[in-house]
């Protein structure tokens, strides 16, 4: 494996929204890895921002392997070790990128084709560069994404919705809070009748989860907060996605606006008996790839240290991923 390209793979700022430097890098990098009789075709689509996607190909590909360029703040330097490497992306999804890339090589290096490599903007903001993709008519029968599994297969995985509430209070002198209604009150309220209600047990996914996120109320702490703002953002089951959605209509009312802000579904993906699998509650790429007939979620690392800043994935596991990805395409071959 090539670890001074990983390295410099590693080296750059590619925060979401900054995935443009590395992209053009890897144009210019990546055909010289092949020898001249596989050198991919190229297609780049700018999707806006200044960042693009990018699909290498070689040949007609039936599979298709694909991770994300982006990653989340903070930037945090590499560095590699014989057993570890570390530094933001090594985990998600730069070490995935840097698997896909050594399993394309020994492929091409069999006189292997009709593969592809897809690399994608915006995955950690919305997924955004996979949207657009979805759009390009592009299709293939089989799709692997990369991201943190610990190389398992995924075989199934949560569903994701989003909400932007706002409560709308009264102010008034704290010391009289009769007078007035605080928006904190309000929203205390509504997450002790989220916190009590029942959406059920997954068979296979288990319970639904939530986090509350950018919250925000900027009352004095003498006045009652007119009003308070936050995202709520659930992770749904089979059981579950339908009546969140349900649920979430009801309890709007005159001092509550609740704005959907859109999410996916929860899904089933193809495994192989050949490698191990198990079901993941994290959102992906995957359910938004609908070009695709059959699609795969798998990759070295864990997600457990995916966004910390301690991120970091083992060397043994990068190579662990390689064999498995050629393992994926011979599967189908």
């Amino acid at each position: 494996m090539d670890w001074d390209f990983f390295q410099e793979l590693l080296n750059f700022d590619s925060t979401s929204g900054k995935e443009w430097e590395v992209a053009e890098w890897l144009v210019r990098t990546l055909p010289d890895m092949f020898p001249p009789s596989h050198r991919p075709d190229i297609r780049a689509d700018e999707v806006g921002d200044g960042t693009i996607n990018l699909l290498f190909t070689w040949g007609e590909p039936k599979i298709v392997f694909c991770s994300h360029l982006d990653t989340v703040p903070p930037y945090i330097a590499p560095k590699i070790t014989k057993k570890e490497v570390r530094g933001r992306g090594a985990c998600d999804a730069k070490g995935q990128v840097f698997s896909m890339i050594t399993a394309c090589q020994k492929l091409a290096e069999e006189g292997c084709s009709n593969y592809g490599l897809l690399l994608l903007a915006g995955e950690e903001t919305g997924s955004w560069g996979a949207k657009a993709f979805a759009k390009t008519g592009f299709k293939a029968d089989y799709l692997v994404v990369g991201e943190p599994t610990d190389n398992c297969m995924v075989s199934a995985s949560k569903g994701t919705k989003s909400y932007d509430l706002k409560f709308t209070g009264e102010a008034f002198h704290s010391g009289y809070p009769d007078q007035g209604v605080s928006a904190v009150d309000l929203f205390l309220e509504f997450m002790n009748k989220l916190n009590a209600q029942d959406f059920g047990i997954d068979p296979v996914l288990g319970a639904t989860t939530w986090n509350v996120g950018l919250l925000k109320s900027d009352n004095p702490q003498n006045i009652l907060s007119p009003e308070l703002t936050c995202r709520l953002y659930f992770r749904t089951t089979s059981v579950s996605d339908k009546a969140v959605q349900e649920w979430m209509e009801k309890a709007q009312n005159e001092r509550l606006a609740i704005t959907p802000r859109g999410g996916d579904t929860p899904a089933k993906y193809w495994t192989v008996d050949a490698l191990p699998s198990k079901w993941v509650a994290f959102g992906s790429d995957a359910p938004h790839l609908t070009n695709f007939k059959h699609k795969a979620i798998c990759g070295p690392g864990s997600i457990a240290v995916a966004h910390r800043d301690d991120e970091h994935v083992l060397v043994a596991d990068l190579k662990t991923a390689v064999e498995q990805y050629i393992t994926l395409y011979k599967s189908i071959s």
